[in-house]
Parts: structure tokens; C-alpha cells; sequence
């Protein structure tokens, strides 16, 4: 008599696992569609702690190629010159990581 409730809950649990419709998975994001969301950001002003390095990676991750004149402005954001889809761009990145190109 026991056995039955639990039984029950048994296929219950696995009518529900099998019902759940699996999530859609992203399509994962090209450097370049990364980079055309940074795009016209606007940067905010602050204490930046990036590293050159880190801004040349984080520029890189979002598509930007051939870093060029990185220096840090008075702003605390990090500007500097890019190529992305065959152009040269002015970038920035703020103190948030934010990246913005125009």
C-alpha cells in the first residue's frame, strides 16, 4: 500500500522532466556582433584600475583588432585607436569594463 504513492510520484516526476521544454540556446555572438553592441555606448567617468593589458584583451574580445595609442584620459577611461570590419576607430573603455568606438 505504501509502495503506490510513491510509485505515483515516480512517474509524476518523470511526466514533469519530460514535459519541461529545454531551454533555447543562444546562438553564440560573433566578435563582431559583440563589438557592434559596444558600439555608441557611452562611457562613464571614474577610477579606472584596468591595465593595458586587460583594455587590449577586453578590445580583442569585442572584435577590435590592431590597438593603437592606448593611454588613460583624465576621465579615468582608457581611448585609444582600432580596426574593426575594415575601418580604423577611436574606442574607449571606462572603469566598468564598458567599451564604446566611434
Amino acid at each position: 500500500m505504501r509502495a503506490l504513492p510513491l510509485l505515483l510520484l515516480a512517474v509524476l516526476a518523470s511526466t514533469a522532466v519530460r514535459a519541461a521544454p529545454e531551454p533555447a540556446e543562444a546562438p553564440a555572438a560573433t566578435p563582431a556582433e559583440k563589438a557592434h553592441g559596444a558600439v555608441g555606448g557611452r562611457l562613464e567617468p571614474g577610477a579606472n584600475s584596468f591595465t593595458t593589458a586587460q583594455v587590449r584583451a577586453r578590445f580583442a574580445e569585442m572584435g577590435f583588432a590592431d590597438v593603437a595609442d592606448l593611454q588613460l584620459d583624465g576621465q579615468g577611461i582608457w581611448r585609444g585607436r582600432a580596426e574593426h570590419a575594415g575601418r580604423t576607430l577611436s574606442v574607449g573603455m571606462d572603469f566598468r569594463g564598458n567599451v564604446a568606438a566611434e
